[in-house]
């Protein structure tokens, strides 16, 4: 009888056959006596003897074990990915959360301030130019000191950056002189009407066309805007005139920025800085125009006199403040959407109005505060309902600040 080993990874023995590892020797021969009995093999899962067990089967039983390893390494590496997301996430949500509680923070504490300014000084022109100049002022250091890295602009941004930051300081002034006028709490009603501005201005002007929820979402906005003007109680025209005029405006500055500001990569921080610089160079030379030094040293020297050097925490902090709440709004709009900017906007409004009404004690009578609780709930809807329709393409201008 002749046993023979090949390359087929097959022991030939007779009729018997027994699978081995390949073998890198060529084919050899053997001669085994006929009266020899081969053993008996025990009937083992992994080899049969009544077939040949390829290679394979002996790779996979080699393995296993590795594999086994290498697929809870895998587990471990997908769990501490995941694990990762997961935490950077959640980081996400700590940093917009407080962004929204340091933004609205920040903006009550200016109203309170500035009304604080402007009724012992009521100068709007000049208080409005103290707080673009406190920013520009902190932005600068900023710049120099390498706190903050400065942005690289070239002359095309700073065209583009004009007709934002004109519009910005007719706004600016315009809110600051409603607010030296009526209470914080009426500007701010007022000033909640200002989607109904944006709609009519881009639908008259610029020939832009809305969906039918869109128009509908602004008849709760005027309707409320317009109770709360009839019924309140320290009514003011120039005020009232003042708060509208800054809706106006700052509808113009956020068409401007959105035409203007494509392929510009300038983060908000500088965005905002930048603006400050350009706004305080255009609001200076008018502000000197309209009121004046010599007014201002007399009305500084009154306002001294009856307050005492607390007034001038009070110009401090009302400049400062409204650099800062500024700031970090337009840092909240790098982390998040428009539709979840318009929300803490509206939500902003809120906690001005109610904060001013409580600290300045301004009486409220029901039917004006349901004006201003369906002024606001309007601005609410309209963000809702423009986010929805420019989820699904559809042409629409989404007002973002």
């Amino acid at each position: 009888m002749t046993c023979s080993l090949n390359q087929s990874n097959v022991l030939g023995c007779g009729s018997n056959v027994v699978a081995v590892s390949r073998w890198r020797n060529p084919v050899l021969q053997f001669p085994v006596s006929s009266s020899i009995s081969m053993p008996k093999i025990p009937n083992l899962s992994a080899i049969s003897i009544s077939k040949p067990l390829h290679v394979e089967a002996f790779r996979s039983l080699q393995i296993q074990p590795r594999m086994r390893s290498l697929i809870r390494a895998y587990d471990a590496d997908r769990s501490e990915g995941e694990g990762v997301i997961q935490k950077a996430e959640t980081a996400r949500k700590v940093k917009i959360g407080f962004y929204f509680a340091t933004w609205w923070f920040l903006n009550v504490i200016f109203n309170i301030y500035n009304k604080k300014v402007l009724n012992a000084f009521p100068f709007p022109w000049l208080t409005s130019t103290l707080s673009l100049a406190a920013g520009s002022l902190i932005m600068l250091i900023s710049w120099a000191t390498k706190v903050a890295e400065a942005p690289n602009t070239d002359l095309d941004f700073w065209k583009s950056l004009f007709p934002v930051a004109l519009a910005h300081t007719i706004g600016h002034v315009a809110a600051t002189v409603s607010m030296s006028k009526v209470a914080v709490s009426f500007t701010h009603i007022i000033k909640s009407g200002e989607p109904a501005f944006s709609v009519l201005v881009s639908r008259f002007i610029l020939g832009e066309t809305f969906p039918m929820p869109v128009y509908l979402s602004l008849v709760p906005i005027i309707g409320g805007c317009g109770l709360a003007a009839l019924t309140e109680l320290n009514f003011n025209m120039t005020g009232f005139m003042g708060a509208m005029i800054s809706n106006l405006a700052f509808v113009f500055r956020n068409i401007f920025s959105k035409r203007g500001m494509k392929g510009k990569s300038v983060s908000g921080m500088n965005y905002y800085a930048c603006l400050s610089l350009l706004s305080l160079l255009i609001l200076t030379p008018f502000a000197i125009a309209v009121e004046g030094p010599q007014i201002w040293a007399v009305g500084w020297q009154k306002a001294i006199t009856e307050i005492g050097p607390h007034f001038i925490w009070w110009v401090a902090a009302q400049s400062i403040f409204y650099h800062l709440y500024n700031q970090v709004s337009y840092m909240s709009l790098d982390e998040i959407s428009p539709l979840t900017f318009s929300i803490g906007n509206t939500m902003k409004r809120i906690s001005v109005i109610v904060s001013s009404i409580i600290i300045f004690r301004t009486p409220v009578q029901p039917v004006n505060a349901l004006g201003a609780a369906i002024a606001v709930l309007g601005t609410f809807l309209y963000s809702q309902v423009t986010y929805w329709f420019s989820s699904i393409n559809w042409p629409i201008f989404v007002l973002t600040t």
